[in-house]
């Protein structure tokens, strides 16, 4: 071989040795079996539930393509739960839209669970349910915002302030507001016009720019997100589409003045044109969700990405760059030797996620040879003796390597999986795996024949 052969050959098997390291340490986006779009995270009861609209994977009409909402949770911000579509357009009765299951946002109230969704062209409804996950249903059986500005009735962003009054937000492009009730499913009406209250756009509250007319207008586009935190209120928003970047406002009351506060995220080659962000405190630590199009390059086809951040001292935002790492550091380790659902993950390559939680469950598909998945931070303790998984199949099967800390790791253990007559014919499979100590990130690789080999649904350590 020629020295210059060689050199090329060196620099081919480097560029793939660091684009493979580049993956694998990847973190954002979080969600690599679904694209998710508009993310609206929740805290509750030590677990974030990030609740997200769903792209389909084929656009009709070059326009945005969305049946449906999906929710996933943490308990460590690295390792994400599927639970599959939580709710969807055919939940709502009273109308038959069959697309623009548009930006969700969930608060719970009373061990209850609201889900305020837009659907594109009918306003702005409500759901409830008893988990977080559902099932959610109708409530009011019509729509919950129904106003004389009905296609700019979309975003929802809800709070509820120290006091007990929620307040429930939307628009594009403006920006409007009602003081629900008690119920969650009902609003105030002796304010505003029947009881919607419109907000004054102004320079001052969320920035100047100039109008595409030629008359005055604000950054202010679309997709708001409020809360509170300490003695500030918070208005965080998508600016100046399209392609628009997030920015905020702040305010000492839950309804005003506004006032301008900057950019918290620029635009950027990897973001879509759209963007829509959400922030949560959790566990000591400040998050902030946004979407890309980081896995498809399309902007109808957006992925959720995460960042860690800290406020400064006056309680204003930085300027958050978009990352491929995301959340570098767990806020908590893996406990292995409980049940653990196998769409639990941190990284995946090749898969899909199917079912959901009405349907009895989630679970890892479309396992082909050379897939798998990533789960970070997890203690084993002491050490284990053996894995048992819950599979089915109704292929040849395949194995099951599971590797630590990188995808060519260490090899602990194999679990083969036969045929179990179908692929909604679960069985337990064990086999043994080599003592292992000390916190790990471990892969799922995935081994076997052509086609799709096997469904995935838990394993676990003894």
């Amino acid at each position: 071989m020629s020295k210059f052969k060689n050199t090329c050959l060196k620099t081919l098997i480097l560029g793939a040795v660091v684009l493979t390291a580049l993956t694998i340490n990847a973190q954002n986006p979080i969600v690599q079996t679904y694209f998710t779009a508009d993310p609206a995270p929740m805290v509750y009861d030590g677990t974030v539930y990030m609740y997200s609209s769903h792209d389909e994977d084929t656009t009709v009409n070059n326009f945005f393509t969305m049946y449906d909402w999906r929710c996933y949770s943490s308990k460590d911000m690295v390792n994400w739960t599927d639970h599959g579509m939580v709710a969807s357009l055919k939940d709502f009765d009273w109308m038959d839209k069959t697309n623009g299951a548009w930006a969700p946002q969930a608060i719970e109230r009373d061990g209850k669970f609201y889900l305020y969704v837009p659907i594109h062209g009918e306003g702005i409804s409500v759901l409830v349910a008893d988990s977080p996950t559902g099932p959610f249903s109708d409530p009011i059986g019509k729509r919950l915002i129904d106003s004389d500005h009905i296609w700019q009735d979309i975003d929802p962003t809800v709070a509820i302030d120290d006091d007990g009054q929620a307040y429930l937000y939307w628009g594009n492009p403006g920006l409007w507001y009602v003081k629900l009730n008690q119920d969650m499913i009902s609003y105030d009406r002796s304010i505003g016009q029947d009881g919607v209250v419109t907000v004054e756009m102004t320079a001052e509250a969320f920035g100047y720019k100039e109008s595409r007319d030629g008359q005055a207008g604000t950054t202010y586009t679309e997709g708001p997100w409020f809360y509170k935190r300490n003695d500030l209120y918070y208005m965080v928003y998508a600016a100046e589409g399209i392609p628009e970047y997030i920015a905020y406002s702040t305010a000492p009351s839950p309804v005003g003045p506004w006032t301008y506060r900057g950019h918290i995220m620029e635009r950027a080659d990897h973001l879509a044109f759209t963007n829509h962000a959400g922030t949560i405190d959790f566990k000591g630590n400040s998050y902030i969700f946004y979407h890309d199009q980081a896995l498809s390059k399309q902007g109808f086809k957006r992925s959720v990405s995460v960042e860690q951040f800290t406020y400064n001292a006056d309680g204003s935002i930085p300027l958050i760059t978009p990352t491929k790492e995301g959340v570098t550091k767990s806020v908590a380790n893996l406990n292995p030797y409980q049940k653990v659902e196998a769409e639990t993950i941190a990284w995946s390559e090749g898969l899909k996620t199917a079912g959901n939680t009405k349907d009895g469950g989630v679970y890892v598909a479309n396992i082909e040879n050379g897939d798998y998945l990533k789960v970070r931070s997890v203690d084993f303790g002491k050490g284990a003796k053996s894995i048992e998984a819950g599979v089915a199949s109704a292929s040849n099967g395949g194995k099951i390597e599971i590797r630590l800390d990188n995808l060519n790791g260490e090899l602990i253990g194999t679990v083969d999986v036969k045929n179990t007559g179908g692929w909604q014919k679960w069985a337990t499979v064990k086999s043994s795996v080599k003592k292992t100590t000390g916190v790990h990130d471990v892969y799922f690789v995935f081994t076997g024949g052509e086609g799709e080999l096997f469904n995935f649904d838990f394993w676990k350590l003894k």
